[in-house]
């Protein structure tokens, strides 16, 4: 029984820092641009698109 609530317990404790590990990477995270624009991943901001 000891070892059961040890274990439950043990797996609560680890599990939020599991999800925020794998949650922390920036680079998952979208971007959306007005109409007429495109992010630019060099700059971290939206620029216009130019039609030649």
């Amino acid at each position: 029984m000891k070892t059961k609530i040890a274990l439950t317990a043990l797996a609560l404790i680890a599990l939020p820092a599991v999800s925020f590990a794998m949650c922390s990477d920036r680079q998952h995270q979208a971007q959306s641009c007005a109409a007429g624009s495109q992010w630019n991943a060099d700059t971290q901001s939206c620029e216009k698109v130019v039609n030649s």
